[in-house]
Protein backbone atom coordinates (compact mmCIF):
# COMPACT_ATOMS: atom_id res chain seq x y z
CA UNK A 1 0.00 0.00 0.00
CA UNK A 2 1.33 3.49 -0.99
CA UNK A 3 2.64 5.87 2.19
CA UNK A 4 0.51 8.79 2.51
CA UNK A 5 3.79 10.90 2.41
CA UNK A 6 4.40 9.22 -0.78
CA UNK A 7 0.75 10.21 -1.89
CA UNK A 8 1.05 13.60 -1.03
CA UNK A 9 4.40 14.35 -2.83
CA UNK A 10 2.98 12.57 -6.13
CA UNK A 11 -0.26 14.87 -5.85
CA UNK A 12 2.15 17.69 -5.04
CA UNK A 13 4.53 17.47 -7.88
CA UNK A 14 1.33 16.53 -10.46
CA UNK A 15 -0.50 20.03 -9.70
CA UNK A 16 3.44 22.17 -9.37
CA UNK A 17 4.06 20.80 -13.07
CA UNK A 18 0.22 22.10 -14.01
CA UNK A 19 1.63 25.78 -12.42
CA UNK A 20 5.05 25.46 -13.60
CA UNK A 21 3.56 25.50 -17.24
CA UNK A 22 0.94 28.01 -17.02
CA UNK A 23 3.05 30.24 -15.41
CA UNK A 24 4.85 33.48 -16.79
CA UNK A 25 8.49 33.11 -16.92
CA UNK A 26 9.43 37.21 -16.13
CA UNK A 27 12.70 39.42 -16.73
CA UNK A 28 14.98 41.03 -14.22
CA UNK A 29 15.48 44.54 -14.61
CA UNK A 30 19.22 45.51 -13.72
CA UNK A 31 20.33 48.19 -11.83
CA UNK A 32 23.60 48.19 -13.14
CA UNK A 33 25.68 50.87 -12.99
CA UNK A 34 28.49 50.51 -10.77
CA UNK A 35 30.37 47.25 -11.82
CA UNK A 36 34.20 46.67 -10.65
CA UNK A 37 33.70 49.71 -8.11
CA UNK A 38 37.18 50.52 -6.09
CA UNK A 39 37.27 48.44 -3.16
CA UNK A 40 36.89 50.55 0.58
CA UNK A 41 40.35 52.13 1.43
CA UNK A 42 41.52 51.06 4.82
CA UNK A 43 40.24 54.66 6.11
CA UNK A 44 36.90 54.52 4.90
CA UNK A 45 34.22 53.72 6.57
CA UNK A 46 31.55 51.32 5.14
CA UNK A 47 28.09 52.55 3.76
CA UNK A 48 25.80 49.48 4.41
CA UNK A 49 22.23 49.45 3.36
CA UNK A 50 19.28 47.02 4.20
CA UNK A 51 17.19 44.96 2.36
CA UNK A 52 14.26 43.67 4.45
CA UNK A 53 14.28 43.84 7.88
CA UNK A 54 12.42 41.67 10.07
CA UNK A 55 13.41 39.66 13.22
CA UNK A 56 16.63 37.99 11.93
CA UNK A 57 17.55 40.89 10.12
CA UNK A 58 17.21 43.51 13.15
CA UNK A 59 19.29 40.68 15.17
CA UNK A 60 22.57 41.04 12.48
CA UNK A 61 21.94 44.32 12.37
CA UNK A 62 22.27 45.10 15.91
CA UNK A 63 25.87 43.30 16.02
CA UNK A 64 27.02 45.38 13.02
CA UNK A 65 26.00 48.68 14.16
CA UNK A 66 28.73 47.81 17.06
CA UNK A 67 31.43 48.05 14.18
CA UNK A 68 33.22 51.75 14.11
CA UNK A 69 33.89 51.45 10.71
CA UNK A 70 30.58 50.86 9.34
CA UNK A 71 27.70 53.09 8.91
CA UNK A 72 24.20 51.81 8.16
CA UNK A 73 23.00 54.69 5.95
CA UNK A 74 19.83 53.43 4.25
CA UNK A 75 16.59 50.49 5.29
CA UNK A 76 14.34 49.18 2.39
CA UNK A 77 11.53 47.25 3.00
CA UNK A 78 8.19 46.62 1.08
CA UNK A 79 6.26 46.54 5.07
CA UNK A 80 6.06 50.71 6.34
CA UNK A 81 6.20 49.13 9.65
CA UNK A 82 9.04 47.27 9.06
CA UNK A 83 11.40 50.04 8.04
CA UNK A 84 9.89 52.38 10.35
CA UNK A 85 10.72 50.09 13.05
CA UNK A 86 14.42 49.57 11.18
CA UNK A 87 14.51 53.23 11.50
CA UNK A 88 14.27 53.82 14.89
CA UNK A 89 16.72 51.06 15.94
CA UNK A 90 19.09 52.99 13.81
CA UNK A 91 18.45 56.83 14.60
CA UNK A 92 18.32 55.87 18.06
CA UNK A 93 21.76 54.01 18.14
CA UNK A 94 23.46 56.93 16.57
CA UNK A 95 22.05 59.88 17.64
CA UNK A 96 20.80 61.28 15.08
CA UNK A 97 17.71 61.44 12.23
CA UNK A 98 19.75 60.40 9.24
CA UNK A 99 18.42 56.73 8.08
CA UNK A 100 16.77 57.09 5.00
CA UNK A 101 13.75 54.85 3.85
CA UNK A 102 12.63 53.04 0.90
CA UNK A 103 9.99 50.63 -0.21
CA UNK A 104 12.06 49.40 -3.71
CA UNK A 105 15.22 48.45 -2.85
CA UNK A 106 16.05 49.55 -6.32
CA UNK A 107 16.40 53.23 -5.55
CA UNK A 108 18.65 52.28 -2.65
CA UNK A 109 20.83 50.79 -5.01
CA UNK A 110 21.50 53.66 -6.86
CA UNK A 111 22.97 55.72 -3.93
CA UNK A 112 27.21 55.95 -4.60
CA UNK A 113 27.86 56.06 -1.06
CA UNK A 114 26.01 52.57 -0.49
CA UNK A 115 29.13 50.23 -0.49
CA UNK A 116 27.17 46.99 0.81
CA UNK A 117 23.71 45.52 1.60
CA UNK A 118 22.60 43.06 3.94
CA UNK A 119 19.53 41.12 2.44
CA UNK A 120 17.15 39.67 4.64
CA UNK A 121 13.89 39.24 3.05
CA UNK A 122 11.91 35.92 2.75
CA UNK A 123 13.89 33.60 0.69
CA UNK A 124 12.19 34.08 -2.38
CA UNK A 125 14.20 36.91 -2.61
CA UNK A 126 17.21 36.30 -1.66
CA UNK A 127 19.04 35.45 -4.88
CA UNK A 128 17.21 38.06 -6.96
CA UNK A 129 18.13 41.19 -4.68
CA UNK A 130 21.78 39.91 -4.32
CA UNK A 131 22.44 39.46 -8.01
CA UNK A 132 20.90 43.45 -8.23
CA UNK A 133 22.91 44.56 -6.04
CA UNK A 134 26.12 43.06 -7.08
CA UNK A 135 25.16 44.29 -10.82
CA UNK A 136 24.96 47.66 -9.13
CA UNK A 137 28.11 47.39 -7.69
CA UNK A 138 27.58 46.13 -4.03
CA UNK A 139 29.16 43.27 -2.08
CA UNK A 140 26.37 41.92 -0.58
CA UNK A 141 25.90 39.81 3.21
CA UNK A 142 22.64 37.27 2.38
CA UNK A 143 20.62 35.66 4.99
CA UNK A 144 20.64 32.07 4.14
CA UNK A 145 18.74 30.11 2.23
CA UNK A 146 20.37 32.11 -0.70
CA UNK A 147 18.71 30.88 -3.32
CA UNK A 148 15.69 28.46 -2.89
CA UNK A 149 16.31 26.37 -6.54
CA UNK A 150 19.85 25.43 -7.68
CA UNK A 151 19.68 27.21 -10.70
CA UNK A 152 19.49 29.84 -8.54
CA UNK A 153 22.16 29.23 -6.39
CA UNK A 154 24.76 28.80 -9.64
CA UNK A 155 23.57 32.39 -10.93
CA UNK A 156 24.16 34.12 -7.57
CA UNK A 157 27.36 32.40 -7.44
CA UNK A 158 28.49 33.19 -10.71
CA UNK A 159 27.12 37.16 -10.81
CA UNK A 160 29.28 37.31 -7.78
CA UNK A 161 32.62 36.46 -9.63
CA UNK A 162 31.42 38.45 -13.21
CA UNK A 163 30.48 41.24 -11.06
CA UNK A 164 33.92 40.88 -8.51
CA UNK A 165 31.98 41.33 -5.25
CA UNK A 166 32.72 39.88 -1.88
CA UNK A 167 30.00 37.18 -0.93
CA UNK A 168 29.49 36.17 2.58
CA UNK A 169 26.08 33.78 2.80
CA UNK A 170 24.91 34.06 6.27
CA UNK A 171 25.97 30.68 7.15
CA UNK A 172 27.03 32.10 10.77
CA UNK A 173 27.79 28.59 12.42
CA UNK A 174 31.21 28.81 10.32
CA UNK A 175 32.79 31.44 12.43
CA UNK A 176 31.19 30.57 15.69
CA UNK A 177 33.93 28.99 17.87
CA UNK A 178 32.09 25.35 18.72
CA UNK A 179 31.44 24.41 15.43
CA UNK A 180 35.53 25.98 14.33
CA UNK A 181 36.86 23.29 16.78
CA UNK A 182 34.51 20.62 15.69
CA UNK A 183 35.83 21.10 12.10
CA UNK A 184 38.82 21.30 13.60
CA UNK A 185 39.11 17.87 15.25
CA UNK A 186 37.98 15.96 12.38
CA UNK A 187 40.46 18.28 10.16
CA UNK A 188 43.68 17.35 12.52
CA UNK A 189 43.00 13.76 12.39
CA UNK A 190 42.19 13.22 16.09
CA UNK A 191 38.72 11.83 14.89
CA UNK A 192 41.44 9.31 12.93
CA UNK A 193 39.31 8.93 9.46
CA UNK A 194 36.11 10.36 9.41
CA UNK A 195 33.33 7.82 8.07
CA UNK A 196 30.00 9.34 9.31
CA UNK A 197 28.65 13.01 9.90
CA UNK A 198 25.10 13.56 11.20
CA UNK A 199 23.32 16.75 9.77
CA UNK A 200 20.05 18.11 11.26
CA UNK A 201 17.04 19.63 9.63
CA UNK A 202 13.40 19.84 10.07
CA UNK A 203 10.84 17.14 8.97
CA UNK A 204 10.25 18.22 5.35
CA UNK A 205 7.44 19.27 3.88
CA UNK A 206 5.24 20.40 0.90
CA UNK A 207 2.38 22.79 1.47
CA UNK A 208 0.89 25.45 -1.22
CA UNK A 209 -2.17 25.90 -0.03
CA UNK A 210 -3.76 29.42 -0.48
CA UNK A 211 -4.76 31.29 2.60
CA UNK A 212 -7.95 33.11 2.34
CA UNK A 213 -8.29 36.52 0.44
CA UNK A 214 -8.34 39.63 2.29
CA UNK A 215 -8.42 43.46 1.28
CA UNK A 216 -4.99 44.41 -0.47
CA UNK A 217 -3.63 47.73 2.13
CA UNK A 218 -1.98 50.40 -0.27
CA UNK A 219 1.19 50.20 -1.51
CA UNK A 220 2.73 52.37 0.71
CA UNK A 221 1.29 50.31 3.82
CA UNK A 222 2.84 46.73 2.27
CA UNK A 223 3.83 46.60 -1.32
CA UNK A 224 2.32 43.78 -1.90
CA UNK A 225 3.23 42.91 -5.75
CA UNK A 226 6.99 43.58 -4.55
CA UNK A 227 6.79 41.32 -1.59
CA UNK A 228 6.06 38.46 -4.02
CA UNK A 229 8.36 39.64 -6.49
CA UNK A 230 9.79 37.04 -8.17
CA UNK A 231 7.42 34.49 -6.93
CA UNK A 232 4.00 33.18 -8.13
CA UNK A 233 1.11 35.45 -7.81
CA UNK A 234 -1.33 34.82 -4.92
CA UNK A 235 -4.16 36.65 -3.23
CA UNK A 236 -3.25 39.08 -0.73
CA UNK A 237 -3.12 37.64 3.00
CA UNK A 238 -1.97 39.64 6.37
CA UNK A 239 -0.63 36.02 7.64
CA UNK A 240 1.85 35.80 4.46
CA UNK A 241 3.79 38.86 5.15
CA UNK A 242 3.84 38.43 9.51
CA UNK A 243 5.62 35.18 8.44
CA UNK A 244 3.50 32.63 7.34
CA UNK A 245 4.89 32.00 4.18
CA UNK A 246 7.31 29.79 5.92
CA UNK A 247 6.75 26.33 4.58
CA UNK A 248 4.85 27.44 1.35
CA UNK A 249 6.62 25.97 -1.80
CA UNK A 250 6.27 28.96 -3.48
CA UNK A 251 8.07 31.10 -0.85
CA UNK A 252 10.53 28.99 1.02
CA UNK A 253 13.26 26.92 -0.01
CA UNK A 254 13.43 22.80 -1.06
CA UNK A 255 10.36 21.75 1.49
CA UNK A 256 12.41 23.98 4.25
CA UNK A 257 14.79 21.00 4.36
CA UNK A 258 17.75 24.40 3.66
CA UNK A 259 16.05 26.11 7.08
CA UNK A 260 18.64 23.91 9.20
CA UNK A 261 20.46 22.35 5.74
CA UNK A 262 21.83 25.62 4.73
CA UNK A 263 23.56 25.75 8.53
CA UNK A 264 24.15 22.23 9.17
CA UNK A 265 25.12 20.32 5.78
CA UNK A 266 27.45 22.89 4.85
CA UNK A 267 29.17 22.38 8.40
CA UNK A 268 29.65 18.66 7.65
CA UNK A 269 30.69 19.49 3.65
CA UNK A 270 33.54 21.69 5.71
CA UNK A 271 34.15 18.98 7.91
CA UNK A 272 34.60 16.39 4.89
CA UNK A 273 36.97 19.05 3.17
CA UNK A 274 34.05 18.57 0.30
CA UNK A 275 33.80 23.01 -0.19
CA UNK A 276 34.98 22.15 -4.15
CA UNK A 277 32.27 19.27 -4.45
CA UNK A 278 29.31 17.58 -2.85
CA UNK A 279 27.87 14.15 -2.50
CA UNK A 280 26.90 11.49 -5.24
CA UNK A 281 23.81 9.89 -4.07
CA UNK A 282 21.03 10.97 -1.78
CA UNK A 283 18.40 7.67 -0.94
CA UNK A 284 15.21 8.93 1.40
CA UNK A 285 14.14 7.08 4.79
CA UNK A 286 11.17 8.15 6.67
CA UNK A 287 13.68 9.70 9.42
CA UNK A 288 16.63 10.85 7.11
CA UNK A 289 18.27 11.44 3.82
CA UNK A 290 21.00 9.16 3.19
CA UNK A 291 23.84 10.45 1.41
CA UNK A 292 27.05 9.54 0.38
CA UNK A 293 30.33 11.50 -1.36
CA UNK A 294 32.58 9.84 -4.03
CA UNK A 295 34.95 9.98 -1.35
CA UNK A 296 33.25 7.35 0.79
CA UNK A 297 32.23 9.26 3.78
CA UNK A 298 28.70 8.91 5.03
CA UNK A 299 26.10 12.04 5.14
CA UNK A 300 22.86 11.25 7.41
CA UNK A 301 20.40 14.75 7.49
CA UNK A 302 17.92 13.74 10.35
CA UNK A 303 14.48 15.03 10.28
CA UNK A 304 13.84 16.43 14.06
CA UNK A 305 10.45 17.07 14.31
CA UNK A 306 9.12 20.48 16.22
CA UNK A 307 9.60 21.13 19.46
CA UNK A 308 13.26 20.39 19.95
CA UNK A 309 12.95 17.68 22.52
CA UNK A 310 11.77 15.18 20.42
CA UNK A 311 15.02 14.01 18.78
CA UNK A 312 16.74 11.27 17.15
CA UNK A 313 18.67 8.82 19.85
CA UNK A 314 22.06 9.95 18.67
CA UNK A 315 21.45 13.37 19.58
CA UNK A 316 21.92 15.01 23.10
CA UNK A 317 19.05 17.58 23.60
CA UNK A 318 21.16 19.79 25.63
CA UNK A 319 22.74 20.67 22.77
CA UNK A 320 20.67 23.30 21.29
CA UNK A 321 19.19 23.68 17.51
CA UNK A 322 21.27 22.75 14.48
CA UNK A 323 23.47 19.76 16.10
CA UNK A 324 26.33 18.18 13.96
CA UNK A 325 27.77 14.65 14.78
CA UNK A 326 31.16 13.97 13.36
CA UNK A 327 32.34 10.20 13.22
CA UNK A 328 35.75 8.93 12.61
CA UNK A 329 36.80 5.46 12.90
CA UNK A 330 38.76 6.44 16.23
CA UNK A 331 36.52 8.77 17.86
CA UNK A 332 33.71 11.15 17.31
CA UNK A 333 32.46 14.58 18.26
CA UNK A 334 29.10 16.86 18.66
CA UNK A 335 28.20 20.21 19.39
CA UNK A 336 24.90 22.84 18.66
CA UNK A 337 23.44 26.28 19.05
CA UNK A 338 24.63 26.22 23.24
CA UNK A 339 27.91 26.12 22.36
CA UNK A 340 28.76 22.82 24.15
CA UNK A 341 31.03 20.51 22.65
CA UNK A 342 30.71 16.61 23.43
CA UNK A 343 33.42 13.82 22.52
CA UNK A 344 34.03 10.26 22.94
CA UNK A 345 36.92 10.07 25.21
CA UNK A 346 38.73 11.55 27.76
CA UNK A 347 41.76 12.05 25.20
CA UNK A 348 39.45 14.40 23.06
CA UNK A 349 37.87 16.39 25.79
CA UNK A 350 41.08 17.49 26.74
CA UNK A 351 41.57 19.59 23.21
CA UNK A 352 38.31 21.25 24.48
CA UNK A 353 38.15 24.89 25.23
CA UNK A 354 37.17 26.15 28.60
CA UNK A 355 33.90 26.08 28.47
CA UNK A 356 33.37 29.74 29.76
CA UNK A 357 34.32 30.97 26.36
CA UNK A 358 30.63 29.77 24.77
CA UNK A 359 29.33 31.33 21.81
CA UNK A 360 25.46 30.52 20.76
CA UNK A 361 25.30 29.83 17.11
CA UNK A 362 22.90 32.53 15.95
CA UNK A 363 25.47 35.13 16.59
CA UNK A 364 27.30 36.86 13.95
CA UNK A 365 29.31 38.98 15.27
CA UNK A 366 32.63 37.19 13.76
CA UNK A 367 30.85 36.51 10.41
CA UNK A 368 29.87 39.76 9.93
CA UNK A 369 33.41 41.09 10.95
CA UNK A 370 34.89 38.81 8.26
CA UNK A 371 32.26 39.88 5.86
CA UNK A 372 33.97 43.19 6.17
CA UNK A 373 37.23 42.73 6.63
CA UNK A 374 37.39 40.89 3.34
CA UNK A 375 35.52 44.09 2.08
CA UNK A 376 38.48 46.02 2.34
CA UNK A 377 41.27 43.05 1.50
CA UNK A 378 39.13 42.02 -1.53
CA UNK A 379 39.51 38.64 -0.29
CA UNK A 380 37.36 35.46 -0.23
CA UNK A 381 34.75 35.24 2.81
CA UNK A 382 34.15 32.37 5.39
CA UNK A 383 30.78 31.41 3.28
CA UNK A 384 31.91 32.87 0.11
CA UNK A 385 29.91 32.21 -2.91
CA UNK A 386 31.37 28.71 -3.88
CA UNK A 387 31.12 27.54 -0.80
CA UNK A 388 27.51 28.78 -0.56
CA UNK A 389 26.72 27.39 -4.00
CA UNK A 390 27.98 23.66 -3.01
CA UNK A 391 26.53 23.36 0.00
CA UNK A 392 23.21 24.80 -0.91
CA UNK A 393 23.08 22.69 -4.11
CA UNK A 394 23.43 19.75 -1.89
CA UNK A 395 20.34 20.42 0.16
CA UNK A 396 18.41 20.83 -2.84
CA UNK A 397 19.74 17.45 -4.22
CA UNK A 398 18.38 16.15 -0.83
CA UNK A 399 14.87 17.79 -1.16
CA UNK A 400 14.73 16.55 -4.95
CA UNK A 401 15.15 12.97 -3.46
CA UNK A 402 12.63 13.41 -0.52
CA UNK A 403 10.11 15.26 -3.10
CA UNK A 404 10.49 12.40 -5.28
CA UNK A 405 10.47 9.47 -3.01
CA UNK A 406 13.96 7.96 -4.04
CA UNK A 407 17.42 7.99 -4.62
CA UNK A 408 18.75 10.24 -7.00
CA UNK A 409 22.39 11.04 -8.23
CA UNK A 410 24.27 14.21 -8.86
CA UNK A 411 27.30 14.82 -10.91
CA UNK A 412 29.34 17.42 -8.89
CA UNK A 413 31.01 18.57 -12.00
CA UNK A 414 27.96 19.58 -14.06
CA UNK A 415 25.57 19.94 -11.41
CA UNK A 416 23.01 17.96 -13.31
CA UNK A 417 21.33 15.07 -11.43
CA UNK A 418 22.55 12.01 -13.59
CA UNK A 419 19.88 9.90 -15.96
CA UNK A 420 17.11 11.96 -13.90
CA UNK A 421 14.97 14.02 -16.05
CA UNK A 422 12.06 14.42 -13.23
CA UNK A 423 14.74 15.12 -10.81
CA UNK A 424 16.23 18.01 -13.32
CA UNK A 425 13.15 19.60 -13.73
CA UNK A 426 13.61 20.51 -9.81
CA UNK A 427 16.36 22.50 -10.63
CA UNK A 428 14.79 25.46 -11.67
CA UNK A 429 11.10 27.10 -10.84
CA UNK A 430 9.65 29.85 -13.40
CA UNK A 431 9.61 33.50 -12.50
CA UNK A 432 7.18 35.59 -12.08
CA UNK A 433 7.67 39.39 -13.75
CA UNK A 434 7.48 41.61 -10.95
CA UNK A 435 9.10 45.42 -12.12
Amino acid sequence: MESTNTSTRRQFLSSASTAMAIATVGSMTSTKSSRGADPVSANDRIGLGIIGIGPRCTYDLKAMLDFSDVRCLAISDVQASRREAGKALVDKYYGNNDCELYRDFREMLQRSDIDAVLVATGDRWHADASILAAQAGKDVYSEKPCGITIELCQQLADTMHQEQRVFQAGTQRRSVPNFLKAVELVHSGKLGKLHTMHASVYVPVLDNTWLPAEPMPSRDVVDWNLWLGPAPWRPFNQKYVDGRWRGQWDFDSGARLLDWGAHTVDLCQWANQADDTMPIEYEPTEKNIVCQYANGVKLIIDFLPEPFGDRSPHYITRLGTCPVRFIGDEGWVETGDEGEIVVSSKSLQKELPDASKRVRGLDVSAHSRNFFDCMRSRSATAANPDVMRRSHIACHAAAAAWILGRKVRMDPQSEMFVDDPDANLLRSRPARDWA
